[in-house]
């Protein structure tokens, strides 16, 4: 297949043309992302490769279909990103890569657990201006205290293994209870009993509009103050403006972000040079006890080589085998 791959970076270069070395498609690498205004640079492709903040509307997908693109492959778990509804009309299937590397997600949530906690990031900057006092630095111990984790899908459940393993009380919610989460020591409970409960709050669920401001102004109440509060699955699943409230007022302790919910307009670029227009992103960053990443939760060689292979082998099944025989944990339509 003639493929399209927008909002390439260095290494999305490197690793999709190494997965592609057996697969032999003609992969054209395009830097900016996938929009209204760049739908066509991928006339003459018969697939186009979009990560998550490309954008996969209507009306990009039939510029899309127009130019006579018939396949969209996500090298991405989420598809919030993409009118699904439309794609089934215009006859477009859409591939997406369900999992990666759920240890690489589970082991960075973990490890904003531990900075936040310990404060790691600010004695980063204390020692480096060889200043070693210990104010302000106090944390606590992990062990024996509750984490409450929102969705235990596979990714869900490595937490809960690791935080099993600190010797935490685990409590979780998901409508579909998982057997190895169980195995792992997990109670599963009501949201609002977890939110009431838990030290350490962390979400893991997918965005839909069930779960778009899963944590708003509401459920931040029934927090204990001073809760830790941490996101690596999909921005909306906060309400930002209520988060902000919620730390101003001492309920939320702690906030650990790899994800924002208008992140599109910021990461994955060098953007050091100019003022960002987002007053609530500008807002979270003057809090002390709030540590932002800029998506890099999947990032590692093994969440990004697992990725480019199943981008690759997701082409090659369609063209060799059609839609129907991608597995339907793969297959969005």
């Amino acid at each position: 297949m003639r493929v399209a791959v927008f909002s390439t970076k260095p290494y999305d270069r490197t690793f999709l043309t190494e997965a592609n070395a057996a697969a032999g498609h003609e992969l054209t690498f395009l830097e900016p992302r996938l929009t209204a205004q760049t739908a066509r640079l991928a006339e003459g492709s018969d697939a186009v490769c979009a990560f998550v903040n490309d954008d996969l509307c209507a009306e990009v997908l039939d510029q899309l279909a127009e130019v006579g693109v018939r396949v969209v492959a996500l090298r991405s778990a989420g598809f919030n990103n993409v009118d699904v509804v439309a794609a089934r009309k215009l006859g477009l299937t859409v591939v997406r890569v369900p999992e990666y590397s759920p240890h690489a997600v589970a082991e960075h949530t973990v490890g904003l657990i531990l900075a936040l906690n310990r404060k790691i990031h600010r004695a980063y900057n204390r020692v480096r201006e060889h200043n070693f006092a210990l104010a302000g630095l106090l944390g606590f111990d992990l062990h024996g205290r509750t984490v409450g984790i929102v969705g235990t899908g596979r990714i869900g459940v490595c937490v809960a293994q690791i935080m099993a393993g600190f010797g935490c009380r685990v409590l979780a919610s998901d409508p579909y209870p998982n057997d190895a989460a169980r195995a792992a020591g997990v109670e599963y409970v009501p949201l609002e009993q977890l939110l009431a409960e838990s030290h350490i709050v962390t979400l893991h669920c997918p965005l839909t509009p069930d779960t778009r401001h899963l944590i708003d102004a509401e459920r931040i109440a029934l927090l204990r103050d001073g809760v830790m509060l941490i996101n690596t699955g999909r921005g909306a699943l906060v309400d930002t403006r209520a988060v902000i409230d919620g730390l101003k007022s001492g309920r939320i302790g702690y906030l650990g972000l790899d994800v924002y919910e208008e992140e599109s307009d910021l990461f994955f670029e060098d953007r050091s040079e100019r003022v960002l227009g987002d007053d609530d992103f500008a807002r979270l960053t003057t809090f002390p006890n709030v540590l932002i990443t800029g998506h890099q939760a999947f990032f590692t060689e093994d969440g990004l080589h697992n990725i480019a292979e199943t981008t690759l082998t997701n082409l090659t099944t369609v063209q060799h085998d059609g839609p129907d025989a991608v597995p339907t944990s793969a297959r969005v339509c």
